[in-house]
């Protein structure tokens, strides 16, 4: 078959590669969309990988077109997406339903082959079949939303409050709708793109707040009577967000920090007061799983996807290429602002 190796740093082949075969209790994907997650790109520019060469991509989908023995669930022709993590299953953490923590997990598409070729294999339980009214695009846009789930039940999200998303990538759109869906009094959309804006808007958000202008805090705390907001969601990893976070909390506050950090945090004494005089409660969110394995995540994402009322936009895609055109693909990354949305990798 062929797929998008990534040889050495930035050096990204389509290349003849072995064509994997389903072992017991695993399915072989044709893959048709695969997705560049922003975690691709330090793998890809920043020497990231853990070994050379690998096949990278983990947001998926395609149809099954070989099960191995065992299989039962999943069968030939089933229209699928993926779940990338593999845990252990043995460990204190996958027995007791914290997948996502094990730490003797592989992962497809970092640790083994992924997703940026034309065939892909994974264990039937990873496999989320969904139905054919979702396109293959949406399909691979799975993972992200799981990721944004994921967030909203490790802050113990409950209806009825003011909600505050910090960024509008697409985690951050996949929260506003998740926060939505379940009850929201307000959900708010922070972000410095007035195109992302405006993307929030069509997909639902109550209000949004740009950022980059003066005396936006003035106007953001007005919108909730000055008392701030229950649920905050820091989406974007970067470091004026999080300190926003803790400005927009309000009193007995849930905030959770979806967003990875790639650069080092310091927090003055008064930022801190903030968490301690406001009595809120800060947490982290990693992936997407819970129990049972893949998780409600996943499941509720098919659901809603299928109901329409999880939302997909033209705008979260910036551009479907050629799998072929790997390379090329990875080079736009390199200047900063270009890509404002999801690359798409289409098998032809």
């Amino acid at each position: 078959m062929k797929a998008a190796v990534v040889c050495a740093n930035e050096d990204v082949r389509y290349l003849d590669y072995k064509e994997p075969t389903p072992g017991f209790g695993e399915i072989k994907v044709k893959v048709k969309v695969s997705g560049i997650c922003g975690s691709d790109i330090p793998r890809v520019l920043h020497n990231g990988v853990h070994f050379y060469p690998i096949v990278l991509g983990h947001e998926f989908s395609g149809d099954v077109v070989e099960v191995g023995e065992g299989v039962t669930k999943v069968k030939v022709g089933d229209r699928v997406s993926g779940a990338p993590l593999l845990p252990c299953m043995k460990c204190d953490d996958c027995q007791n339903g914290n997948f996502s923590l094990c730490k003797h997990y592989s992962f497809i598409g970092s640790r083994q082959q992924g997703s940026n070729a034309e065939y892909v294999v994974l264990p039937e339980q990873n496999a989320v079949v969904f139905d054919t009214s979702i396109s293959y695009e949406q399909g691979a846009m799975f993972e992200p939303s799981t990721v944004a789930l994921h967030g909203l039940l490790q802050n113990d999200y409950q209806g009825g409050q003011y909600v505050a998303i910090l960024g509008g990538g697409t985690i951050g759109m996949f929260t506003m709708q998740w926060a939505k869906i379940f009850g929201s009094k307000k959900v708010v959309v922070f972000d410095i793109s007035e195109e992302r804006l405006e993307l929030a808007k069509r997909l639902g958000a109550d209000e949004v707040i740009n950022t980059a202008k003066e005396n936006y805090m003035e106007e953001t705390m007005a919108l909730t009577g000055g008392k701030g907001y229950g649920y905050v969601y820091e989406t974007a990893g970067q470091a004026l967000t999080m300190y926003m976070a803790f400005e927009l909390a309000a009193n007995k506050a849930h905030v959770c920090f979806i967003g990875t950090p790639h650069v080092d945090l310091t927090f003055t004494p008064e930022m801190w007061e903030n968490m301690n005089r406001k009595e809120f409660k800060l947490t982290g969110s990693w992936m997407s799983y819970s129990s049972p394995f893949p998780g409600k995540e996943w499941e509720l994402t098919a659901h809603y996807f299928a109901t329409g009322q999880l939302k997909f936009d033209p705008g979260f895609i910036y551009k479907k290429m050629p799998m072929s055109k790997v390379q090329e693909a990875f080079q736009m990354f390199k200047t900063p602002g270009l890509v404002k949305g999801k690359v798409l990798l289409m098998n032809e």
